[in-house]
């Protein structure tokens, strides 16, 4: 297993530098060109056909095309109209498909600028937030879109200028590509292809199907779907990192050098480059890299500002009073609402991923911050039994019903038509509204609590416990089981394995997966160590990486042969950075559930099968795979 503290890269001059993983080499097959086009460069690599993921005969007919979640439609994709199964409209699927076709050709200038000793803060950082508003539950707003749209149009207008005032001549190279036929990211102007200073949303709502996935996708054609698929698994995976790196800026936390590999991860995707799958895997797995960079400038955020969180009671039940709901991931914005709130009769609550501020110390001194209301954060019917206003921070909106449309405020890079957005951090009419709504009239007498708070401070910190613990016996193995939730009951399975553990174990969970189980009493070990252990947000796999790799050191071996599983629940795109930076480090045997990833054909997911022996939950047998688990069976490298 590689280093956890590998030394931060340097910015790179180029995007050509990515050498080709160890793959089985084919019969290159080629790609449709685009018309006039001259051969591509030589292709060492290329997989064959998989028809169960080829664009079908009809698909011509479809609206849109989007498989980015594990929610996706039938597991295959989601293609026509009123919407996707997230309640994403034709209209902002292909708005976002558009954004990201103009990012690849802004992010070329700006690491090319990079290349030539030029700094480019407003590029760097609107990047961010722009690839973090496509991110699955984001953004449902096709006017924020046009705005995204249009600056990213502004932005790469400002870079060619600012080279030219330094003297730069050239850029990067808008060479002929397979799966861009009328336009180049590269060369592109939204304003020179829609013939207007001034685009309505209208006129980018007609032209953005030429460059949506599902255009790129016919123009790739069947014998390049798994190609695609790891074109989309680079560009998902980037999606969650730039929202960790776009939580990080919120904090004050800023690294240039990370900010270059988004802008160089982007670019290489409109490079000839990208034409090789072994190149493209080995952009994967730096990106893997370039998250565990991330979530550690995340959590330095955090507990600069906040202190390290500790294991502290989060009370599951109402009191009485007037109330604001918060949701999502945003830790600063829920800060700035408490001070803002303080002094004012109103009481906080968190909701979703937002439960693990109580182990805060600069958040939970906060009094009027007196709970958690429901559970995971697709659980929003609950926001219209909520009686108080609600304000969600980053991801994990949905589209809202009228019974709370009113109330709900967004800020951030969130969004949803009909809904007030704030955009200065001034929560004056959020507060308002909660004012003005009833609040809870009634608590239970009996409260519940849940506990939260064990970071990699608070963990690190009881290590004598779990090594005293395996020496003596009593704890024979521990378990990652955590992640994303949605509402499948398939991911029952993740309730039934905790559940059915044997008491010589530990369970170690973060992000919404957690609320499959967080209220199960699983006592403690013999020697008072609590048997489940709250991590955290999903970001927080820093802290469980962390974990591991110091415990595996005092044991003198690595992360794959401890006593561990890692039974990990996916659904968007912060998961799938999570993944590959597990990867990028070398952890095997890793369980992915409940349905691995449509934008991957079978011959992709063998591959990675392969390499980290990755294996599907088997989520119909939760028993079994306990039992399978205990035993390492099927697992590589594991010490017994």
């Amino acid at each position: 297993m590689r280093a956890l503290n590998s030394p931060a890269a340097g910015r790179t001059a180029r995007v050509h530098r990515y050498g080709s993983t160890s793959i089985a080499a084919v019969p290159p097959r080629p790609l449709r060109q685009p018309r006039g086009a001259a051969a591509p460069r030589p292709q060492p690599l290329r997989f064959t056909r998989a028809p169960d993921h080829a664009p079908s005969d009809s698909e011509a007919a479809n609206d849109m095309f989007c498989f980015q979640c594990e929610q996706t439609l039938h597991g295959t994709g989601c293609t026509s109209v009123p919407a996707g199964v997230c309640g994403k409209t034709v209209d902002v699927a292909n708005l976002q498909d558009l954004l990201t076709f103009q990012l690849k050709g802004l992010c070329s200038w700006a690491h090319f600028a990079h290349g030539k000793g030029l700094a480019t803060p407003d590029a760097d950082s609107f990047v961010k937030a722009a690839i973090f508003s496509t991110l699955t539950n984001v953004n449902f707003d096709p006017e924020r879109f046009r705005d995204y749209c249009t600056r990213a149009d502004e932005l790469a207008r400002g870079l060619k200028a600012q080279l030219r005032a330094a003297g730069v001549e050239g850029g990067p190279a808008a060479e002929p590509l397979p799966w861009f036929d009328e336009h180049h990211p590269v060369d592109f102007s939204l304003r020179a292809a829609l013939g207007t200073d001034a685009p309505t949303l209208e006129a980018l709502e007609a032209f953005a199907p030429k460059v949506s996935l599902l255009a790129r996708r016919g123009l790739m054609g069947a014998d390049a779907a798994t190609l695609l698929g790891l074109h989309e698994l680079v560009a998902y995976g980037l999606r969650g990192v730039a929202a960790y790196a776009h939580h990080a800026e919120m904090l004050g936390q800023v690294d240039p050098s990370l900010d270059d590999v988004f802008e160089e991860t982007m670019a290489f995707l409109a490079s000839p480059a990208s034409q090789d799958p072994g190149a493209v895997l080995g952009v994967a797995m730096r990106l893997g890299e370039a998250n565990f960079r991330t979530m550690a400038l995340l959590d330095r955020g955090h507990t600069t500002r906040f202190g390290h969180p500790e294991p502290s009671p989060v009370r599951l039940t109402p009191v009485v009073g007037k109330a604001i709901l918060v949701s999502g991931h945003d830790m600063q914005d829920l800060h700035d609402l408490l001070v803002q709130t303080e002094g004012t009769g109103l009481n906080v609550y968190t909701h979703g991923e937002m439960l693990p501020a109580h182990g805060y110390p600069g958040l939970k001194k906060f009094k009027h911050l007196v709970g958690n209301y429901g559970g995971a954060w697709y659980k929003q019917k609950e926001f219209g039994e909520f009686p108080g206003a609600i304000l969600m921070t980053t991801n994990c909106i949905m589209p809202p019903a009228a019974q709370y449309a009113d109330r709900i405020f967004t800020t951030g890079e969130v969004g949803v038509q009909g809904s007030p957005h704030i955009h200065t951090k001034d929560y004056g009419p959020l507060i308002e509204r909660a004012k003005q709504l009833p609040g809870f009239t009634y608590e239970p007498p009996e409260p519940k609590f849940v506990t939260t708070g064990f970071g990699h401070e608070a963990t690190l910190g009881a290590a004598s416990l779990v090594l005293d613990a395996i020496k003596a016996g009593e704890l024979s193995h521990i378990f990652l089981v955590g992640g994303c939730d949605a509402p499948e009951p398939s991911r029952k399975y993740y309730t039934e394995v905790v559940k059915g553990l044997p008491r010589d174990t530990i369970v170690l969970t973060l992000g919404c997966g957690k609320y499959r189980f967080y209220d199960q009493d699983l006592g403690t070990l013999p020697n008072g160590l609590p048997r489940l252990l709250d991590m955290g947000q999903c970001n927080d796999a820093y802290s469980a990486l962390v974990v591991a790799t110091e415990l595996a050191k005092a044991l003198g071996t690595d992360v794959n042969a401890l006593p561990l599983s890692l039974d990990i629940s996916w659904f968007e795109q912060k998961a799938v950075a999570v993944l590959l930076t597990l990867l990028h480090l070398g952890v095997k045997n890793i369980r992915l559930g409940p349905n691995l990833p449509a934008f991957l054909t079978p011959e992709a997911t063998a591959l990675l099968v392969e390499a980290f022996n990755i294996m599907p939950a088997d989520t119909k047998s939760p028993a079994a795979e306990v039992e399978r688990m205990m035993a390492g069976i099927g697992e590589v490298g594991r010490g017994r």
